[in-house]
């Protein structure tokens, strides 16, 4: 890939960095990563400046500009102090037109969505998610709609946590493909602190930052200095902080705060400070305090405060919940969801010798991977996407004009985007409503224009466009199982044909044979997996789930997968099938098919009759959320009895799901011999035997390697741009097929 330019970002959180609270401090953190990722930042406030604790780090960083508006004249005498929504937007169109930005990063739902329906920053927005619904009963029609309409405009939705990002890709279906990690991010302390110890008999000096309001528990957290001074435990609660909620449920909220944190013995209010300074009081401290109002424990979202106290070395009290569980593990010992548990808690660590270093040491382990250089090198990764460039077309004068002509790019979409980000590349669709209709005139015009030309699919379109082409224009084909024994291939002049691509080595063996083609007119390059996108943690349970993406037509088997269930169930009752599918009655071609209804009604009978399969199956519904869905998977299932592909197996191996593929033709071609099995009790078997011996784990992570190696969508799309300026190697019939990683002929 070519070195590209710097890129430039603009940030807007919808919050008051005067302030530190959640938004203040996300806000602050996102500059610095995205600084350190190499992007020329812009951040424009909400406010004023009246306090510039958070400002000071970035106002350091040659690659920041902080936009001032009340300061620098470019709200006066039009917008009041702070800044509304529509005030802000208007403000981010100027600086854009000023000087356009790559990306916009942005927080607040109502910000977002404002800006998805100007559509001003289509495909350039990256906007963070926290306060939408997080609950399938608080996804209303209206969030539905704001929700699509935002994840339409943006090249990426921000997520926080992999919870959050399961949610909305199984309740907004165009969000998938978009939503992506962006997870908290700690500062790194101004000087590595010292570890924090405690000895039974001293003052126990308990810590909070950020913001005090009533879910937060923090006037519940003044009285814990008193309740363990009747448990003869001596204790200090240090509070940093200026941002006291108003409740309009109680009015007297805020006042009691202010005068908790003023005159109860033994609590020291500091007030607001700069994060550097917060942090060193917190490290100073003995136990921080993450705990939370029950009504919390199904956020979505993950304390920051949480990991910045780990980052110190302080263990931290809070709520036992999936989440906190997923990152200290089941059994650390400070969860706690009442105060007399919390009470609990620190008497316990107050006077067990020992118990303090062990758990601040979880803590301290569990923040690491949340450090900045850690996000920085996430923001990379999504930059590389977003922002591809290559070297493989070439120095030109002009982009290397690409046409892609097709009446279906769903196996093509993927390299298709990354075509188009690339600046070295202009790229246009040549759409067919169908596979034999289209527009003469429009294919002219693509005829004309283009350098290069795609056809995706051998149909009609290839047969055309083969005897359209004008001289010294590349034309490739790529051909699926579909079109090989229709018409088209022997009605096109493949002489006008550069080269036909075929995905697996099987194919293009069936190929050559049932044409008259010139063995160097086929090569092989396998289907894309986009690799980054399922490479997600596992749920707990995935080694005992068996699945199966797509049960119909009859062909795909799905008796022989609960043939290898049933053989299962009756050594262990725990192993279960999921499958993502339409069901066969879903598909009228199918189901009009009498032989095609009686299998499934076979296959269905079973699943209700078999004491071995009750209860132990279940549909879900077809969709995009795949990558989702296959962290519950621990074993993918192909059973067909053939394919030209199959995606399943290589989709679940990037996931680190294990595949077991029936010896259907060709898929030796494809995948390594390890995952191919002769009959329904091998495949039983090698779950068995794997989970006797504990390889479930290793065997993912080498079937997930081997997806990299073979179908990522690095090197796929690679061996895609090498296809614009020449020619692949050609398939060589006598070459021995090796299975995964064979697709050498790729580029």
């Amino acid at each position: 890939m070519s070195q590209r330019a710097t890129l430039t970002a603009l940030v807007y959180g919808d919050g008051n960095l005067n302030t530190i609270d959640g938004s203040s401090i996300w806000a602050v953190s996102t500059v610095e990563t995205l600084a350190r990722a190499g992007c020329q930042v812009t951040l424009l406030l909400k406010t004023r400046v009246r306090r510039s604790a958070l400002l000071e780090p970035l106002e350091r960083l040659e690659n920041v500009v902080i936009v001032r508006p009340f300061e620098d004249g470019r709200a006066k005498g039009r917008f009041d102090d702070p800044l509304t929504i529509p005030n802000a937007v208007c403000l981010m169109r100027e600086l854009d037109e000023a000087s356009p930005f790559d990306l916009v990063l942005i927080r607040g739902f109502g910000l977002a969505s404002r800006i998805a329906d100007e559509r001003t920053f289509d495909g350039r927005l990256w906007p963070y998610l926290t306060d939408i619904p997080q609950s399938a009963t608080a996804m209303d029609e209206e969030a539905f709609d704001r929700l699509t309409a935002i994840a339409g405009a943006s090249r990426y939705l921000l997520c926080q946590t992999e919870e959050l990002r399961t949610f909305l890709e199984g309740a907004v279906p165009t969000a998938c493909g978009r939503c992506v990690l962006f997870p908290p991010v700690v500062p790194e302390p101004d000087e590595p602190p010292p570890p924090s110890r405690f000895e039974p008999g001293e003052t126990l000096k308990l810590v909070y930052s950020g913001k005090f309001a009533p879910h937060w528990n923090t006037l519940q957290m003044t009285t814990l200095p008193r309740l363990l001074a009747e448990r003869g435990i001596k204790a200090e609660f240090h509070a940093i902080g200026d941002k006291i909620h108003q409740d309009s449920g109680d009015p007297g909220y805020q006042q009691r705060m202010m005068t908790a944190l003023k005159s109860t013995p033994g609590v020291i209010w500091h007030g607001g400070l700069s994060r550097q300074a917060a942090m060193r009081i917190c490290a100073e401290s003995h136990v921080g305090l993450g705990w939370r109002d029950a009504s919390l424990d199904a956020s979505l979202e993950l304390s920051t405060k949480v990991l910045e106290y780990g980052t110190v070395g302080l263990p931290v009290v809070l709520n036992r919940t999936p989440m906190h569980e997923a990152l200290l593990g089941a059994s650390y010992p400070l969860f706690a969801g009442t105060e007399a548990a919390v009470v609990d808690n620190l008497a316990w660590l107050a006077t067990k010798p020992g118990a303090h270093q062990a758990a601040a040491e979880t803590c301290q382990t569990a923040a690491l991977a949340y450090g900045l250089e850690a996000a920085a090198a996430g923001v990379r990764i999504l930059l590389d996407r977003a922002f591809p460039s290559t070297t493989r077309v070439g120095s030109r004068a002009q982009p290397l004009r690409v046409g892609v002509a097709s009446h279906d790019l769903k196996f093509f979409e993927q390299i298709l985007d990354t075509l188009r980000r690339l600046p070295e590349l202009e790229v246009r669709v040549d759409h067919w409503p169908n596979l034999a209709s289209h527009d003469p005139a429009a294919s002219q015009a693509m005829v004309d224009w283009a350098d290069v030309i795609i056809c995706e699919w051998f149909g009609p379109n290839a047969v055309w466009y083969s005897a359209h082409r004008r001289p010294g224009q590349r034309l490739v084909v790529r051909l699926h199982r579909f079109e090989l024994y229709r018409p088209w291939p022997r009605q096109a002049n493949i002489d006008q044909i550069d080269q036909v691509i075929c995905v697996s080595r099987h194919y293009a063996a069936l190929t050559l044979a049932s044409t008259s083609w010139p063995a160097g007119k086929v090569a092989v390059v396998p289907n894309v997996v986009d690799d980054v996108e399922f490479n997600r943690p596992k749920l707990e349970g995935a080694r005992f789930h068996l699945g199966f993406i797509g049960v119909a037509p009859a062909r795909k088997r799905m008796d022989l997968a609960i043939d290898v269930l049933a053989r299962l169930r009756r050594r262990d009752p725990r192993y279960v099938l999921f499958a993502k599918t339409k069901m066969p009655w879903q598909y009228p071609w199918i189901w009009q098919e009498a032989d095609e209804r009686a299998h499934f009604d076979g296959v269905l009978r079973r699943i209700q009759t078999d004491p071995d399969l009750r209860g132990a199956v279940t549909f879900d519904g077809f969709g995009p959320d795949v990558a989702a869905w296959l962290r519950r998977i621990g074993w993918i299932l192909s059973t067909s009895d053939d394919e030209s592909f199959h995606l399943a197996p290589a989709e679940g191996m990037a996931s680190r799901a294990v595949p077991l593929i029936r010896s259907w033709p060709g898929a030796d071609s494809i995948y390594d011999r390890r995952w191919i099995h002769d009959d329904t009790a091998s495949m039983a078997d090698a779950i068995l035997e794997a989970g006797e011996v504990g390889r479930w784990a290793e065997l993912g992570r080498i079937a997930q390697d081997q997806a990299r190696a073979t179908f990522s969508l690095a090197r796929v799309v690679d061996a895609w741009l090498a296809i614009l300026t020449g020619n692949l190697p050609a398939y060589e019939p006598d070459r021995e097929t090796t299975g995964a990683g064979s697709a050498g002929s790729a580029g």
